[in-house]
């Protein structure tokens, strides 16, 4: 499937309007709410999906620039990878975490709306391509943080 720049910044505005609703007015309580997670995985709050699902939107940005991943981030399979996202972000401050959502939110509109023709028509992609800004997202919004502050 070929893709538009306008149907990509819609899926991903769409989907960071969602999410920020979401987590708009957290208390300090929910932010540290635990995830469903196996004990086999770092055990990831709130705040920790919200860390780990800017990370990889971040990441689109890199991706669209043409960039190389940091060195300390080469060569990770995906355990390795969320492993040094969360060991990133875990003792940061919950609006640390929502500022930076929100900051790179825009930083991925502009680099969309910067990114040539080419990036989005050039070849074929799956239907929900580039996942880290809307599939990904979505799926730890409803999986981990709706279900974790549907908890009482």
């Amino acid at each position: 499937m070929r893709h538009t720049r306008e149907e990509v910044i819609q899926r991903t505005i769409q989907e960071f309007d969602l999410l920020d609703q979401l987590v708009a007015n957290l208390s300090e309580a929910e932010w540290q709410r635990p995830l469903p997670r196996p004990e086999t995985k770092d055990p990831w709050t709130v705040k920790d999906a919200l860390a780990h699902v800017t990370h990889w939107k971040a990441d689109v940005i890199r991706a669209i620039r043409g960039g190389r991943r940091p060195p300390e981030e080469r060569g990770l399979n995906w355990t390795d990878g969320n492993r040094l996202i969360y060991l990133r972000w875990r003792d940061r401050s919950p609006q640390e975490v929502l500022a930076w959502h929100r900051q790179v939110h825009a930083d991925v509109l502009t680099a969309l709306r910067a990114a040539p023709d080419d990036w989005f028509t050039g070849k074929d992609r799956r239907l929900e391509w580039p996942n880290d800004l809307a599939g990904h997202i979505a799926y730890h919004r409803v999986k981990d943080i709706e279900q974790a502050l549907a908890k009482i």
